[in-house]
């Protein structure tokens, strides 16, 4: 959540009844690789996939009245991998922004990346922040990216600037909450996940958004995410919208 929201005005927002849609949407697109190797094909071309995939999620989470979408495109674990995958992967982030930023830009999309920036390649820096800045004021839908992303690395980093800023006499020792932990986050203008969506069966979060899930409800697709779809999505909106969102307190207990 934002430094401004709390719990209670979190949990004011949900109908008693149920029926609520989430503001925020995260997902774990997990899957591309066992995908590509079930059908005998190179894990590029699972990745190729997946990609369109995200596409169409784009557009659902518009149709749906999400807010906020955040992909976890590229961990920061992501480079151990082959260095033929990784630069597939790379061809793929510059591919999208190229082709598919304008429509983004045109259909209202608001553009956020998440992440580690320290190292990257000019290329990719400058068509990252290129994302951003055309972008920065459209209101339909905020796409949050994250990429070279790790949650760990990311409340790590807060925790330094924080140290930073108490050693340098701007925060005291006795100011520090969680909301001034939160300011120092990539994530300190966006609100936490109220869903977050993993595809592929596999249940952990995989360093992603451990601060901001704490509350966050989660939904486990058994679908790979090349084979994921708009029905797929709509399913795991409704589940969402039959649970009740307590936030530490009991059902009957009034919000103040």
């Amino acid at each position: 959540m934002t430094a401004s929201v709390d719990a209670s005005d979190l949990v004011s927002r949900q109908p008693s009844d149920g029926g609520c849609s989430p503001r925020h949407v995260a997902i774990i697109m997990d899957g591309n690789g066992r995908w590509a190797a079930a059908r005998g094909l190179p894990r590029t071309e699972g990745h190729r996939r997946g990609v369109d995939v995200m596409r169409r999620i784009v557009r659902r989470s518009i149709e749906s009245g999400v807010d906020y979408l955040t992909l976890f495109s590229f961990s920061s674990e992501n480079w151990s991998r082959p260095a033929t995958e990784v630069s597939f992967l790379l061809t793929l982030l510059r591919r999208f922004v190229r082709t598919d930023l304008a429509s983004l830009h045109k259909n209202g999309v608001r553009v956020r990346v998440i992440g580690e920036r320290e190292g990257l390649a000019p290329d990719i820096l400058s068509l990252l922040e290129e994302a951003e800045r055309l972008t920065a004021d459209n209101t339909l839908l905020t796409l949050v990216v994250a990429f070279n992303y790790g949650s760990r690395q990311e409340i790590l980093s807060a925790a330094r600037r924080l140290a930073r800023d108490v050693a340098e006499g701007r925060v005291s020792v006795d100011e520090i909450d969680c909301d001034e932990m939160s300011r120092r986050l990539y994530t300190s203008d966006i609100p936490d996940p109220d869903l977050i969506i993993r595809t592929s069966g596999e249940q952990r979060l995989s360093n992603f958004l451990l601060w901001q899930a704490a509350y966050s409800e989660f939904y486990f697709e058994p679908a790979l995410w090349p084979d994921y779809d708009e029905a797929a999505f709509d399913r795991a909106l409704a589940d969402y919208a039959k649970r009740e969102r307590r936030f530490g307190r009991v059902t009957t207990q009034a919000v103040p």
